[in-house]
């Protein structure tokens, strides 16, 4: 059984003359294994024909041909979207008054589960040419599944969705928050959730004039109020700061106290702390998705970052992500830069910072609440904006700034060599542009980039320039977890290589470990007063900041990830007594 993915936006048959077609064994032997529609002019591959030899994927200048070998087990798909498109196999299973996470790459179907859950899409099993609407709880005869899709089809089912693209509420919602509440409060909870999850003052805005941060929160406020039996989140973790995604994380477990709820989550620390169970999905983004059977939570999240699931005798992933067990030990010698105690004043805000240091070959981390000063702070280590006393240094500095533009009409691999003033060497392609995950997008226009898509590009723009010092401004919004860690794995080696100093703000506990050598740590009172701490070591740093919201952290044995404590538990109740909020081992 093959899969063979074409990208319409990619294929360009007028300026290649269809080289698949040309140097398609098959063709040559007379067999249709290419033939070209006649209403897109765009070639379709038959999987049933095609032999897997790899030719077309090689001949094509744009790589729009992907062609996957799977195993016979997964010969009929859940859903498909079209000939050579995107297909998904097995779906996730609600579980009853628990959480269950959904953890995986971008573009492997995790939204298209849910959305098929919800009833939203109605799966084809693959017979995306046929108007044949299947009994699905037929289908699912014997499993859980065939009792969830009876009562969906007969409408005793009641399902919800939180959904990922926030940003578009405004364009569809109309009116201030407390408009919208009101016409959503089924179940009389608006007010306990306002006051958990910070959002009070928030009541009187206008749903056009909310931050991405209070969108968020408000559409899960939104969806919490709804009266359900079941429940679905797709990201509900971005644009939202430590603290709120922990408060988030605890009004979702309320919930699943008496309902069900299933969670799409990319953050590791937050995804643990949520869920009861999780599902792993793998494949090749775009091109095809598998759902795994369920498993514990600790157990599934090793298994994603092993790369292999014993169950299902699979390997997704070449290789195993493993976190440094032993502790980092910071060996800094040579300083890079030493800043100054620095000042900045906005109405109704103010930001101080102690003064400080970077080494060579050190990652500093950037942590603390949204709305606190730090994009401030490197803005004014950047030279982006001035202090109240003017920063002056006679460093490259290289920032890659928080809020992304992308008003390009070039291609990613112009701007690339733009930005190197040079075509990019086989280092540079090893070390940054692959890893990143931007090889296939070079041909891409850079205004038609998604949001983790201009991420990416973004890191390389800032990695490729020549400076001494780097500044990050939230590299993994919009990435999923693969993504993240290739990020702070590609800024880690980058730095220690070149011997060059960076610094990343960052809300993802797992990353900020991955990456830091050592960590400012930010506190204050969000949008009235923020101060930054001088550099500290990453234990220190981190039990700071945990024990100011309440959170203990844990090493976990065999990955060495770390692991957030479920609130009132054991480990947590001990570790608090010790003021050891921060793993030590």
């Amino acid at each position: 059984m093959r899969i063979a993915v074409l990208d319409l936006d990619k294929c360009e048959p007028k300026k290649c003359h269809y080289m698949c077609i040309k140097f398609c064994p098959g063709v040559r032997m007379g067999e249709e294994t290419i033939v070209v529609d006649e209403d897109t002019k765009k070639p379709i591959i038959s999987e049933v024909l095609c032999t897997g030899c790899g030719i077309c994927i090689h001949k094509c200048p744009f790589d729009a041909i992907t062609i996957v070998n799977l195993p016979e087990e997964l010969e009929q798909p859940i859903h498909q979207f079209g000939a050579n498109s995107f297909r998904l196999y097995r779906l996730p299973i609600p579980r009853e008054n628990q959480v269950l996470g959904l953890l995986g790459a971008n573009g492997v179907g995790k939204t298209t589960a849910i959305r098929i859950l919800c009833g939203e899409i109605t799966p084809n099993l693959g017979e995306y040419a046929s108007e044949v609407k299947h009994d699905l709880s037929q289908y699912f005869r014997g499993s859980e599944l065939q009792t969830y899709f009876e009562r969906l089809e007969s409408r005793d089912l009641k399902v919800v969705m939180k959904p990922q693209q926030i940003t578009r509420i405004p364009a569809v919602v109309k009116g201030t928050v407390e408009d919208v509440i009101g016409k959503t409060d089924e179940r009389g909870v608006s007010d306990t959730l306002f006051r958990e999850l910070g959002m009070e003052e928030a009541l009187s805005k206008d749903i056009s004039s909310l931050s991405g941060g209070e969108l968020q929160r408000l559409a899960l406020v939104v969806a919490m109020c709804r009266e359900a039996d079941v429940y679905y989140f797709d990201e509900p973790s971005s644009y939202l700061d430590i603290t709120q995604r922990l408060n988030a994380s605890r009004a979702i477990r309320d919930l699943s106290e008496s309902k069900s709820v299933i969670v799409v989550e990319h953050d590791l620390a937050l995804l643990d702390y949520l869920s009861d169970y999780v599902h792993v999905l793998y494949g090749q983004p775009g091109v095809y998705g598998v759902c795994s059977v369920p498993y514990g939570v600790r157990v599934g999240i090793n298994s994603y970052l092993r790369g292999y699931l014993k169950e299902e005798n699979v390997r997704f992933r070449k290789e195993e992500i493993v976190f440094d067990t032993a502790g980092k030990v910071w060996k800094g010698e040579e300083i890079m830069l030493t800043y100054p105690a620095l000042r900045k004043e906005f109405e109704g805000f103010s930001f101080q910072g102690s003064e400080g240091e970077i080494h060579m070959g050190e990652v500093l981390g950037i942590i603390g609440p949204n709305a606190i000063g730090k994009s401030t702070f490197v803005k004014i280590l950047a030279g982006v904006i001035e202090g109240e006393e003017k920063f002056e240094t006679t460093l490259k500095i290289s920032y890659k700034p928080q809020y992304l533009k992308s008003d390009y009409e070039g291609t990613v691999d112009i701007v690339l060599m733009q930005v190197n003033r040079k075509p990019l060497s086989s280092l540079q392609l090893t070390e940054i542009v692959r890893p990143l995950g931007l090889e296939r997008l070079l041909e891409n226009v850079v205004s038609e980039l998604s949001g983790g898509e201009l991420q990416r590009l973004s890191i390389a723009v800032c990695l490729l320039q020549e400076a001494d010092m780097y500044l990050l401004d939230e590299p993994t919004a919009y990435l999923d977890v693969e993504q993240r860690l290739a990020m702070a794995k590609v800024v880690r080696r980058f730095v220690e290589r070149n011997e060059k100093a960076a610094m990343v703000v960052e809300h993802d506990i797992v990353s900020v470990d991955y990456l830091s050598d050592r960590l400012i740590v930010f506190s204050g009172v969000p949008g009235v007063q923020g101060e930054a701490s001088a550099p500290v070591g990453l234990k220190d740093g981190m039990n700071s900041f945990l024990r100011s919201i309440g959170v203990t952290f844990r090493r976990e044995p065999e990955s060495g990830r770390p692991r957030a404590n479920k609130e009132g538990s054991l480990l947590d109740r001990e570790q608090k007594a010790r003021g050891e909020y921060y793993y030590s081992s």
